[in-house]
């Protein structure tokens, strides 16, 4: 699931679905996504691969924005039975 801005970037629906390969993990996840729409480079993570700071990623109602890129990702969400979000953060004062 994508925010608006990235959807209407890489004109896309909210929601596009990726094959991943195993293990499916945060990096395989984004790795597939840049390679299905380069207009992605650099808009989720950082040229040297880092989670920019107003990217946050949710799965099963998870904030998983500060795990470990390489870690696996919930079963369910690497099946594809729940979806992963790529959310853009709030904010201000």
């Amino acid at each position: 699931m994508l925010p608006a801005h990235l959807q209407v970037l890489a004109h896309v629906p909210r929601e596009v679905q990726l094959d991943v390969g195993a293990p499916a993990t945060q990096r395989t996840l984004l790795d597939a996504l840049e390679a299905a729409y380069p207009v992605l480079r650099g808009t989720i993570r950082t040229h040297d691969q880092q989670r920019r700071p107003f990217v946050r990623f949710f799965a099963n109602e998870e904030d998983l924005s500060h795990e470990p890129p390489d870690a696996p990702l919930p079963d369910n969400v690497a099946s594809g039975v729940e979806p992963f979000f790529v959310v853009g953060a709030m904010a201000g004062g």
